[in-house]
């Protein structure tokens, strides 16, 4: 498909619009993590609106350790948390937690919890959730599993209020056994108004951690069982983003303006240029690079609600990079209301922590933003 749509004017007009969605310097911090030190955070989740109007957020506190060693250097992903905002998104105010074992069940003890969302289907709650159990590899790559290390999956919890919710049975919605696509975690809903079966977004890496892709589910109406499943719907980068190319979250761009007459959708993603931080050379040019744990991030636009026709706008550097810390700025999510549009993200301090940062745009701004 010819990608004459995307004119110089819609492209300058999307850039715009994601940077002042993801403004680094007018966020505020909303959910600080356990510590303000590197390798501690919270996010990896997203925000809905709740039938009466207040919001709710969902996201994982983690508190130190490193993937390629199980628990040996520390907790990881140790507390999934439901908060609650009565004002708009300014304030959150935690409702419920779930940790390790509230999420573990007889045949699958949870390790760390990684990446969740929150989805309201008429009068149901769905809470899915991503964690890497104490599984281990097939049998053909066993050799290649770390000690103490598991393999990531994707569950859900279901309620018809929060407190049901909150004692809900875990049922598995996505495992694999493929070695190309062992691990997949950080669940998101890829929601373009199509309206299609209900598909869920996630993230998947080889058996050998080596990069991250994108794919999406189709789930049946009642979000299980897998209808089918596509592993690589957003192909990696050629630059910034060669080694990573994680979609967090859909957004059908409003239709006012240029883009009155046709869908535009944009996905935010996560992105990096190799697994483990690069030893730079002395006179290379000093810029964050994006690694594992310490992504950056960047966004691409299709049309027709055809994700094949996607288009990246930050083709050869990264459009969100913190001015602190490791330049980490990633796991993006953006709530579009009737008031406007409420992002948040994962952001670098200079201590290299990573708070649970927000920034709102008004329906004023965006319309203006965009026309």
């Amino acid at each position: 498909m010819s990608r004459s749509w995307l004119s110089d004017c819609v492209r300058d007009k999307l850039i715009t619009f994601v940077l002042a969605l993801v403004d680094q310097q007018a966020a505020r911090p909303v959910v600080l993590p356990e510590q303000s030190a590197s390798g501690y955070w919270f996010g990896g989740g997203n925000v809905v609106q709740d039938c009466d109007g207040s919001l709710l957020l969902v996201g994982r506190y983690r508190s130190g350790g490193d993937s390629r060693t199980g628990l040996q250097a520390g907790t990881r992903g140790r507390e999934l948390a439901l908060f609650s905002s009565n004002d708009g998104g300014r304030t959150f105010a935690k409702t419920f937690s779930w940790d390790k074992s509230a999420l573990s069940t007889a045949d699958s003890e949870v390790l760390s919890i990684e990446g969740a969302c929150l989805y309201q289907e008429s009068d149901e709650l769905r809470l899915y959730v991503s964690s890497e159990k104490q599984w281990p590899y097939p049998h053909e790559i066993r050799d290649y599993q770390k000690p103490g290390a598991g393999i990531w999956s994707i569950d859900v919890l279901r309620g018809s209020t929060l407190g049901s919710l909150a004692s809900s049975a875990v049922e598995s919605v996505l495992v694999s056994s493929d070695p190309a696509h062992l691990h997949l975690k950080d669940p998101f809903v890829w929601d373009d108004t199509s309206g299609a079966a209900f598909r869920l977004g996630f993230c998947s890496h080889p058996f050998g951690w080596s990069s991250s892709n994108s794919g999406f589910a189709r789930l049946d109406s009642g979000g299980i069982p897998v209808e089918s499943i596509e592993h690589n719907v957003l192909s990696r980068g050629t630059t910034w983003d060669v080694a990573m190319t994680r979609a967090t979250c859909i957004l059908p761009v409003p239709q006012v303006g240029v883009f009155a007459e046709r869908p535009y959708t944009l996905v935010f993603y996560c992105g990096g240029e190799c697994v483990r931080q690069l030893e730079e050379h002395r006179t290379a040019v000093r810029r964050p690079r994006g690694y594992s744990c310490e992504e950056l991030g960047g966004a691409a636009v299709y049309v027709d609600r055809d994700v094949s026709t996607s288009v990246r706008l930050s083709e050869l550097k990264p459009l969100f990079v913190s001015p602190w810390g490791t330049g980490c700025s990633r796991y993006v999510d953006v709530l579009s209301t009737s008031e406007g549009c409420l992002a948040t993200w994962q952001q670098s301090q200079a201590d290299e922590s990573q708070p649970l940062v927000r920034n709102a745009v008004t329906r004023r701004d965006v319309e203006s933003l965009l026309a």
